[in-house]
C-alpha cells in the first residue's frame, strides 16, 4: 500500500461537494485574468496589503488598494450588499487575503480569495499596473 492509498479516496460525491466548495470559496488568476480581458468584471478586486506605495509600484490591473486593516462597516458601504469581492495579497506566503476575507465574510459581504496573489500572477505572465 502506498502514501496515497493509505486513507481510502472520497465517494464521488464527496468529492463534488468537495470542490464546489472549494470553488465557491477561491479563484484563480487565470480565471480573473479572463474575466478583465474578456469585459466580464461582475466583481471588485481588491489588493488587501501593503502601503499605498507598494500599491503604486505594482498591482493587477483593476485592483483596489484597501488593506484588510481598513474594511470597516462604513468603508463598505460604498458597494451594493451583494457585490462579489475577489482579495488577493503578496502570494502563498501572506495571510493578508483571508484576512480580508473573513472580514468580509463577517460583513455578510460576498467574497473569494485569489489563490497566488500577485506571486501567482506574475508565474502565469500577466501584467502588472503602477500608479494609484
Amino acid at each position: 500500500m502506498s502514501y496515497v492509498t493509505d486513507y481510502p479516496a472520497a465517494t464521488a460525491l464527496q468529492a463534488a461537494a468537495h470542490f464546489r466548495q472549494r470553488l465557491a470559496l477561491e479563484t484563480d488568476c487565470a480565471d480573473v485574468h479572463a474575466a478583465m480581458q474578456q469585459s466580464e468584471m461582475d466583481f471588485v478586486l481588491l489588493h488587501v496589503v501593503g502601503s499605498p506605495e507598494t500599491f503604486a509600484r505594482r498591482h493587477i490591473p483593476g485592483a483596489i488598494h484597501l488593506r484588510h486593516a481598513e474594511i470597516t462597516p462604513e468603508r463598505m458601504q460604498e458597494w451594493s450588499e451583494d457585490t462579489l469581492f475577489v482579495v488577493y495579497c503578496a502570494g502563498p506566503h501572506c495571510n493578508g487575503a483571508d484576512r480580508a476575507a473573513l472580514k468580509l465574510a463577517e460583513l455578510g459581504r460576498p467574497v473569494k480569495l485569489m489563490i497566488g496573489g500577485i506571486t501567482g500572477w506574475q508565474d502565469e505572465g500577466f501584467a502588472f499596473s503602477s500608479g494609484s
